[in-house]
């Protein structure tokens, strides 16, 4: 499997920061990071200066004059890569530990911001195709739905398995419309998971019974359990989609109210705590 097709370069960008936390939390950084001088204070400056620059995707993304500087793509990719160096730089700076009252502050709100953000990717890349893509629509999504729907490929050891699949998808989407939208995501994604480990145990079950009845070469067994399993998962996967669409546009859409107020909160606390830093 081409593992850059699993995981993109945010995921092991987000993972490597997550690692970089837990390492400065445990190696005493004070030891050699002083905030008020040389590499600590450089820190906080480059940190800060990122999250600076946060600033410059909304406004490109806005105003069509500023297309010179770059694609909305190309600054949207810097702008969450920022989102995650900017407040671990910050943290370096501050050698994971609470200082004055006013440091406190602009701590927290850049903790709660960096945290904000990563829900919003997340709700981004559920309705976007992919994390730069376009935005996709319900219609979009039902209509990828119904084709793959219309797949008659019956696996041979397991004739049975449209049907299955068909009771599982129904499985899936019962009551769903009924739910608040908080609760669809996590509903179905239990749904879809039990589903989808249902049906592989009955490929895999079925598919060594078919192995010992028919005496099939190991490779031709592997290629026809692989191709059940792509069926399912397709099959599953695009009609979660269709059931979680409305919840993550509405989450997208309540998450977007939130994280510009509680970014200017994050600007004016980091206002002030250099202007303290500096002056008293």
């Amino acid at each position: 499997m081409n593992i850059r097709r699993t995981v993109s370069p945010m995921v092991l960008l987000t993972f490597a920061c997550l690692v970089a936390v837990v390492v400065g939390m445990r190696a005493h950084t004070e030891r050699f990071i002083t905030p008020e001088t040389g590499l600590g204070y450089l820190l906080g400056i480059i940190g800060g200066s990122a999250m600076l620059v946060l600033l410059i995707y909304p406004a490109r993304k806005r105003v069509r004059w500023l297309g010179f500087i770059g694609s909305v793509k190309h600054w949207f990719e810097l702008h969450m890569a920022l989102g995650l160096i900017g407040p671990l730089l910050v943290l370096f700076h501050s050698n994971f530990q609470l200082g004055a009252t006013n440091s406190n502050v602009a701590l927290v709100c850049m903790l709660v911001v960096s945290i904000s953000g990563l829900f919003g990717r997340y709700f981004y890349s559920r309705i976007h195709m992919g994390f730069h893509g376009s935005k996709a629509t319900l219609a979009d999504l039902r209509a990828d739905a119904a084709r793959l729907q219309q797949v008659t490929t019956v696996i041979e050891f397991l004739p049975d398995l449209m049907q299955r699949l068909q009771a599982i998808e129904t499985g899936i989407l019962k009551g769903v419309s009924r739910l608040p939208h908080l609760l669809r995501p996590p509903v179905v994604g239990l749904r879809a998971w039990l589903g989808r480990r249902s049906l592989h145990r009955s490929i895999r079950l079925a598919s060594r019974e078919s192995a010992l009845a028919r005496g099939l070469p190991v490779e031709q067994l592997r290629r026809e359990r692989e191709a059940a399993r792509a069926i399912v998962d397709r099959r599953i996967d695009a009609l979660r989609k269709v059931a979680e669409f409305e919840a993550y546009e509405r989450l997208f859409s309540l998450w977007h109210l939130l994280h510009l107020p509680l970014f200017f909160m994050l600007l004016i606390a980091g206002v002030v705590h250099v202007i303290s830093v500096h002056v008293y």
